[in-house]
């Protein structure tokens, strides 16, 4: 079975995915279609449509694009039948019903950036980063019932720095998830369509459930499973979960601030002189040895330098940015601030 053989159908939508997809396309994968999210209202008005970046990237190589609104409309899944895919590649996509994932001959594996059991979730990188751990890495796994649940493939890890912040592990998982969606294709061909893959540990005792059709048990489903702790787990990110908890030692401060950098953006709140209170973001920040010197929270300053209490020791300001303002350096910011 050559890689010209298998019809293969994509589903991504943002940046992170357009790599795999572009790695697909360059590597001469036979890519019959693109699934991605419908076009995004933007402007003051939202008369304004936003193609999605794998929209974009498809479009300009000439791939049908399949943008549904629903993933059970019969009307879109009898379409996705038409194209008689083997294979379904998932990146940074929404979950999907079992009629779907369930369609192609060899099945549908997704490209997830954690190493799974860990991190289970829309926001992987972000939690991974945020928990202070020093590596993640890329997961490929066969889609089943649940939510990151199904029987893993194959696995790469990723050291993280500890001056790293979300943009640097992005940059990376992002190369390293469309090497790995590769390597997984291919050793879906040298199988003739099968692949050696091993349940989650959690998933043991269903295994059943998580038994893909295209895949055959390997001598690790023998392997009993020891978690020594709860999983750690990637729920999805919103506001009020980006502020910031200074009752904390500066270590889960400084964790919590580059788990969050550049995007969503940690914040806090900081009051002037007239009373008012501002949202300040903070995008980069450095820990001390220097004992707080006040409550959790309250600003400490030796120009140029900015400092906040934590729990334990001074955490000091980098790079900030106030409601309405653009990101500056920290002494910037005190040159204006009163």
């Amino acid at each position: 079975m050559d890689k010209k053989d298998i019809r293969i159908i994509f589903m991504g939508t943002p940046e992170f995915a357009v790599e795999t997809l572009k790695a697909l396309v360059e590597n001469d994968y036979n890519v019959v279609a693109v699934v991605t999210q419908p076009d995004k209202p933007v402007g003051r008005h939202g008369s304004v449509l936003q193609p999605s970046q794998v929209k974009q990237y498809a479009v300009d190589h000439g791939l049908p694009v399949l943008q549904p609104v629903k993933m059970k409309d019969p009307e879109f899944v009898e379409q996705l039948r038409s194209y008689q895919a083997d294979l379904q590649v998932v990146v940074a996509f929404r979950m999907l019903p079992e009629v779907v994932w369930a369609m192609p001959r060899f099945g549908t594996f997704n490209v997830h950036a954690a190493l799974l059991p860990k991190y289970r979730g829309a926001a992987p990188i972000n939690w991974a980063v945020i928990n202070g751990e020093t590596q993640t890495g890329v997961t490929t796994f066969f889609l089943d019932h649940d939510i990151d649940t199904g029987r893993i493939i194959m696995q790469r890890p990723f050291d993280i720095p500890d001056d790293a912040d979300v943009e640097y592990v992005y940059d990376g998982l992002m190369h390293l998830g469309a090497a790995i969606a590769l390597d997984t294709i291919d050793r879906i061909i040298a199988g003739n369509g099968h692949v050696d893959s091993i349940p989650q540990p959690s998933s043991l005792s269903s295994r059943s459930a998580c038994q893909s059709k295209n895949s055959r048990p390997s001598t690790l489903d023998s392997q009993p499973s020891s978690l020594d702790s709860p999983l750690p787990l990637a729920p999805k990110i919103f506001k009020e979960t980006c502020q910031v908890n200074w009752q904390q030692p500066v270590k889960r401060v400084y964790d919590f601030i580059r788990g969050l950098s550049p995007y969503p953006g940690a914040w806090t709140e900081v009051t002037n002189s007239d009373g008012y209170t501002l949202v300040l973001k903070i995008y980069k920040s450095l820990k001390t040895n220097t004992p707080a010197n006040g409550v959790a929270g309250t600003l400490y300053t030796e120009k140029p330098h900015l400092y906040v209490n934590c729990q334990d020791f001074l955490l000091e300001l980098l790079e900030v940015q106030l409601s309405g303002k653009k990101r500056m350096h920290a002494r910037d910011f005190l040159n204006g601030w009163r």
